[in-house]
């Protein structure tokens, strides 16, 4: 129990008496993290909302009247039921004229003037659809641009399509941004914990002539390389998750997306990159010792300094 103690106040000394370097390596820890988890909650977002957008109609065909060259109504059902029928359609249904002028009356429920304006009778009956996939909304399209009974069709595929073309790329970002900037983190603590050996090469020094051997020198230097690395992620994990929270008051401000972050999703991954800053600061803590403990061994014993009186 007194060599845990022993080796805990060590650490403790290393981190006070390289405060500076230490403050580095945990700042660009920070930084780090905190850049890979704010595009990874963002991409949560994006895919939330992509999501969402999959979700209900996903086309809709305006049909012609009879004097356009259209169907009646006995016709347009019978193409609803054909519709019904396709394999790539999940769900369809009509919507009469009737319910169409509901629906306008809806929308624009804050401006009657635009509502007088309109005739019921000219707004078309429309087939609505829900689609099983929607990386089939092209052929859907397509069939039904054919119709000669279709007057114009509309379709949120493009715009799912570039919503699911952001989660991807984001995707790709944030896992080539965690990779390259975690790499950064364990280079600049691995250079911290080199400082700090160098610092006290002659305590090292005394430690391995009286025969302590080398993992009794590693560990203090692991400690500190640990602390500096779950400091780093518990102020990145803590900074993303108060900026996800204040996403939430906007949230409502802004129609048809949503900012929300669901807390389980933060705090899973928010203990993912705490455990990911952890074992970044004993990674490069072992890197730091390794090339030094390596040298001390093929040369016997690290020199000691000695200093002459005149």
């Amino acid at each position: 129990m007194n060599r845990v103690g022993f080796l805990v106040r060590e650490a403790v000394v290393n981190l006070r008496r390289n405060a500076l370097v230490v403050t580095g390596a945990v700042l660009a820890v920070f930084i780090s993290l905190s850049l890979a988890f704010g595009a990874l909650v963002l991409n949560q977002i994006v895919r939330v909302n992509t999501l969402a957008w999959q979700e209900g109609v996903h086309i809709i065909a305006f049909l012609k009247d009879p004097p356009e060259g259209g169907l009646d109504v006995d016709g347009q059902l019978a193409l609803l039921a054909e519709v019904q029928g396709w394999s790539e359609v999940k769900n369809a249904f009509y919507v009469d004229k009737a319910a169409a002028f509901e629906e306008f009356k809806e929308i624009f429920a804050n401006e009657p003037e635009v509502v007088d304006l309109v005739n019921p009778a000219e707004l078309p009956a429309s087939i609505r659809i829900e689609l099983a996939d929607i990386d089939t909304y092209r052929d859907v399209r397509f069939r039904l641009v054919a119709n000669p009974a279709v007057r114009r069709v509309s379709s949120l595929g493009d715009q799912i399509e570039q919503l699911s073309s952001l989660s991807r790329i984001l995707n790709f970002l944030g896992l080539g941004m965690a990779v390259v900037l975690g790499f950064s983190a364990v280079v600049l603590i691995a250079n911290t914990i080199r400082m700090a050996i160098y610092a006290r090469r002659d305590e090292v020094a005394i430690m391995k002539l009286v025969g302590a051997g080398n993992w009794f020198i590693r560990v203090p230097f692991l400690l500190e390389g640990l602390i500096e690395g779950v400091l780093g992620a518990g102020l990145a994990v803590l900074v993303v998750w108060v900026a996800s929270r204040n996403l939430e008051s906007v949230d409502q401000s802004i129609p048809l997306i949503s900012l929300s972050v669901p807390v389980e999703f933060v705090v899973r991954w928010g203990v993912v990159f705490i455990l990911f800053g952890a074992l970044a600061g004993v990674l490069g803590s072992l890197l730091g010792l390794s090339r030094y403990l390596r040298e001390a061994d093929s040369s016997g014993s690290p020199p000691v300094k000695r200093t002459v009186e005149v």
